[in-house]
């Protein structure tokens, strides 16, 4: 069986449909969903049928906050498919591809489904899990064709500075590939004008979406900033893959960006109070070690002895509590929590966290 025969699907986004529900959910990366009352809707707001290559008033609104002509905008369902859709339009079977050690799995499974040769560079716990241009330059061959990380990084939550990821460019630049960069963390800044790479050079290839800082995984509104030709090209093959949207969403997610400060004041308040209550768990414990990024909604915790697999495993069927194994990240001695939920929950699962590292 072939490499991409074998890649027909996720792990990781299987173990989270079918094995990560607990009474205590540590595991979900984002944001607590809004209810559609939070959203502030009324029937009179939506159509069920629309047309043509994206949603206008959609694209419009992703064009105003990111400060991006709308013809560098292809809309999809969520920053998932959009990765799907943008390695696709990227990449030929048996090109070389250089991502980030660790990376969310799910773009590695893409990217090997695809027919991509992956090579990879590492971003280590030793240095804090920063992404440095040396490490990436050392891996680059005439054969790359893209360089695909995550800002913030997926499982860490470190942030990449602007200076960084234009070094990244310059590098991509040289060796005549493209950088793709996951940023649907990166709106846990919370800037009045948020940053993205696609300002630093037309190399960069942009995925994003409303669902990890909003709580609003549910309308699926992701989206792909590219070069003009490009995303015509990705227009083009989203036909075959999605044809047209669901207009309900779209027109819903027009109502979201509407929405946003206000959304956004709410979603700050709350990570806030629970990036305390983690930073203070890990405080409490000399059997972890972790990166504490200021941003983000998850951290990714080491295990200074013992089985990650073995923990998650007693934390979840003795504790009611889950995290996620780092086995998915390629680091099973680590393990991420999420920070996005209510705080009461969080603090109830975090102090039996603790009690199954001190039965381990």
């Amino acid at each position: 069986m072939s490499r991409a025969q074998e890649a027909k699907g996720s792990a990781y986004m299987n173990w989270a449909k079918t094995s990560s529900g607990a009474k205590y959910n540590l595991a979900t990366s984002g944001l607590a969903n809004l209810s559609l009352r939070e959203l502030e809707v009324s029937l009179d707001d939506l159509e069920i049928t629309n047309g043509g290559y994206g949603y206008a008033p959609l694209k419009q609104a992703i064009s105003e906050r990111y400060r991006v002509a709308t013809d560098s905008i292809v809309t999809a369902a969520g920053t998932s498919f959009a990765n799907h859709l943008a390695l696709a339009a990227l990449l030929e079977p048996g090109d070389e591809v250089l991502m980030e050690q660790p990376v969310y799995e799910p773009v590695l499974a893409t990217a090997r489904y695809l027919g991509a040769e992956v090579k990879r560079f590492k971003r280590s716990f030793a240095e804090g899990f920063r992404l440095e241009p040396a490490e990436v330059e050392r891996h680059l061959t005439p054969r790359t064709k893209l360089i695909v990380v995550t800002n913030l990084h997926n499982p860490s939550g470190v942030l990449t500075d602007q200076a960084t990821m234009k070094e990244i460019g310059d590098l991509a630049r040289t060796a005549n590939a493209r950088v793709l960069v996951d940023e649907v963390y990166l709106e846990t800044l919370f800037e009045k004008e948020p940053r993205t790479a696609f300002q630093l050079g037309p190399e960069f290839v942009i995925t994003n979406s409303l669902t990890k800082t909003f709580g609003l995984s549910g309308l699926r509104c992701g989206w792909i900033l590219a070069e003009p030709e490009l995303a015509w090209r990705m227009w083009l093959l989203n036909d075959i893959f999605a044809s047209t949207p669901v207009h309900a969403g779209e027109r819903l997610s027009v109502l979201a960006f509407q929405q946003l400060e206000g959304i956004a004041r709410k979603a700050k308040a709350l990570l806030d109070v629970n990036r305390q209550l983690v930073n203070d768990f890990l405080d409490s414990r000399e059997d972890l070690a972790a990166i504490r990024p200021e941003f983000g909604t998850v951290m990714f915790p080491r295990l200074q002895r013992g089985s990650a697999d073995e923990l998650c495993q007693l934390l979840r069927e003795k504790y009611e509590t889950s995290v996620v194994p780092g086995r998915f990240f390629e680091l099973p001695e680590h393990f991420r929590i999420g920070m996005g939920g209510d705080p009461e929950s969080l603090k109830i699962g975090l102090e039996r966290l603790g009690a199954a590292l001190d039965e381990l």
